[in-house]
């Protein structure tokens, strides 16, 4: 089946658990992001030209990332994820943003009795640190990420491995995200996806990845989820 012709799973008619993608969805990290891919492909002698649009790293794997920027080749490739890990774990990660609304939303969701669940292609322990660099980590019952092995790094493999691991039942949860891959990965477990376009998604790609719906503001988002940002 083709990504245009998926169908949306169908949003619960109550949502008791909401999965929240981070880069692009809560935050902004284009500049840690893209500053910390420059970095590493410098380190390995490929430096790119200050015009390259970087945009379409922020939200899949970043192995993946590499390997297309190193024309496939995945042994330099994982050399570019060292040497952008050695940047990005330092200095990178902070350079970042809550998008304007995010924390009236997370307060407004946990007050109405929903449980947060973050699920990040992102490794876990920098994930976290960025929750609690911008105190956002009180919000969330529960942090999920890929491991520095490169373990669930998919979130094909990541949003079932969430559900299974915190009992949640796929008929009142859903996905927040502003990539394809976070449609995929929520479809994996037969949860519905809730597309937001405030992030680094290209033109189309939620609604061809089979979104229930792609909203334009985070106030909207809270409407679509039932509460008041």
């Amino acid at each position: 089946m083709s990504a245009a012709a998926l169908l949306p799973v169908a949003l619960p008619t109550r949502i008791a658990t909401v999965l929240f993608d981070l880069d692009g969805t809560l935050t902004d990290p284009r500049v840690g992001i893209t500053t910390s891919i420059r970095h590493a492909m410098a380190e390995l002698g490929r430096p790119l030209a200050p015009d390259f649009d970087l945009d379409w790293c922020i939200g899949p794997p970043l192995i993946d990332a590499f390997a297309r920027l190193l024309d496939g080749d995945r042994v330099r490739a994982e050399a570019g994820v060292a040497a952008y890990r050695a940047r990005y774990g330092v200095v990178g990660l902070y350079e970042n943003e809550v998008y304007p609304g995010i924390p009236e939303l997370l307060d407004a969701l946990v007050a109405d009795g929903r449980r947060l669940v973050l699920a990040t292609s992102k490794p876990r322990v920098f994930a976290a640190r960025i929750l609690e660099h911008f105190g956002l980590d009180r919000r969330f019952a529960a942090i999920h990420g890929s491991e520095l092995d490169g373990t669930r790094v998919h979130k094909t493999d990541l949003v079932p491995w969430i559900l299974a691991t915190e009992a949640i039942d796929p008929a009142d949860a859903v996905m927040v995200g502003d990539r394809e891959h976070d449609a995929h990965g929520a479809r994996a477990a037969g949860v519905a996806t809730l597309g937001v376009a405030w992030g680094y998604g290209a033109p189309g790609e939620l609604a061809a990845a089979g979104v229930a719906s792609v909203v334009e503001t985070v106030e909207r988002l809270g409407l679509a989820l039932g509460v008041a940002a």
